[in-house]
């Protein structure tokens, strides 16, 4: 019998629940109920987007977008070039999750990465909330007070397939931005359902964590949502082979990359800070600012984007995961590793943006190309956050 949804949520609750007080939202009082959503592949929680013209000032040391699945998957990266920096610095040791691949598997048409995550592992996702977007809408106009939708915003009108929020309600199957309110700052970052629908293609794996790790293992075997947030017409038509993604269904890609549906599962369990465990007595919900990052090398308490207590203009509130020192973590794995190509290729791209934009990720770009041109129609590209990339 296989892993069940059950199973993986009490995994990642027993995780939340471990954490210091610190990481969770105040206690409920008559006056209010603060709520905040749950994601684990590791237990993270969090529920915001930086504004898009705050990207550009932000130079790699904050998070643009912590809704809790997003963060999940930073924490998910970062945990993993932890585990490329062990093996790398110390070859005898052994890794839960990775390996070192042979010299066989290595290749152009295989990938040129050294490592990549166990071929007997299974990856699995549980969201306390149903992911925000197209996978949501049908579930949220059932549950709207007022259910007329927001009218389309006259600036991004000519803009095929995109839509920001809850804009109108009768387009099903497109791309969504963040964030869902209508009187909130305006941002470029698309909704967790499209970047969870790309992940299908892209796999698990960031940018600079492909470098490192082959796709082929990275790949989400289900997404578990509680029974109170799930509604198969929605996620069939988000994620599914037969909806939204169907033109690229039988695609495959250089270097390891296919599209690799997951299952979605449903768990009865219910997060004791979803904003369904109000309790009666508290007359008002209210949603948390605070963002939990969890994994077995790393703790931290987020607040827009930053470490908790930190000032905005303090150097040390970057988070571990944000994209400055993820990419400074995964120079130290290339440094340790001695490979001289990509440290050469490196060295003659000092900012991020020439990096990322170098033949080092020229399947990676092709997968993102296809996919958004054929079934995320409408992706508009967010404001590179570009930086200096220094590996000290």
């Amino acid at each position: 019998m296989g892993v069940t949804g059950d199973a993986i949520a009490e995994t990642v609750l027993a995780t939340y629940d471990a954490l210091p007080k610190k990481y969770k939202p105040i206690k409920a009082t008559d006056e209010y109920f603060q709520w905040v959503p749950l994601s684990g592949i590791v237990a993270v929680r969090g529920m915001k987007c930086l504004p898009a013209n705050q990207i550009a000032q932000a130079k790699g040391s904050v998070l643009h977008d912590w809704h809790a699945e997003v963060v999940a998957l930073r924490a998910f990266n970062h945990y993993l070039l932890h585990e490329c920096l062990n093996l790398a610095t110390s070859p005898a040791k052994l890794s839960p999750i990775i390996r070192r691949r042979e010299i066989h598997e290595i290749s152009d048409l295989g990938g040129p990465q050294p490592f990549s995550i166990h071929d007997d592992l299974q990856l699995h996702m549980y969201s306390s909330e149903a992911p925000c977007g197209d996978a949501s809408m049908e579930r949220l106009m059932e549950t709207q007070a007022d259910p007329t939708p927001w009218p389309i915003d006259p600036a991004t009108k000519s803009l095929p397939n995109s839509l920001r929020g809850r804009g109108s309600f009768a387009e099903l199957g497109i791309v969504r931005r963040k964030p869902a309110r209508a009187d909130s700052h305006q941002t470029l970052s698309k909704s967790c359902s499209d970047k969870l629908a790309l992940k299908q293609c892209t796999s698990l794996l960031s940018s600079c964590t492909s470098l490192l790790i082959n796709p082929a293992n990275a790949y989400l075997d289900s997404l578990i949502l509680p029974r109170s947030q799930y509604v198969k017409r929605d996620c069939d038509r988000s994620f599914g082979p037969d909806g939204r993604m169907k033109p690229i269904t039988r695609q495959q890609w250089p270097g390891g990359y296919s599209f690799r549906p997951f299952k979605v599962r449903t768990t009865d369990h219910e997060f004791a800070y979803s904003r369904r465990s109000k309790p009666a007595s508290s007359r008002e919900l209210r949603t948390s600012n605070v963002a939990g990052v969890y994994h077995p090398h790393l703790q931290e308490a987020l607040v827009s984007g930053r470490l908790q207590g930190r000032q905005k203009t303090d150097p040390r509130a970057a988070s571990a995961i944000c994209s400055m020192r993820i990419w400074v973590m995964a120079l130290r794995v290339l440094a340790a590793l001695g490979t001289p190509r990509l440290l050469q290729q490196v060295s003659e791209s000092s900012h991020i943006r020439q990096w990322k934009e170098s033949a080092l990720f020229i399947d990676r770009q092709r997968v993102k190309a296809d996919v958004r041109t054929k079934a995320l129609q409408g992706w508009i590209r967010n404001e590179v956050d570009d930086f200096e990339i220094e590996s000290n």
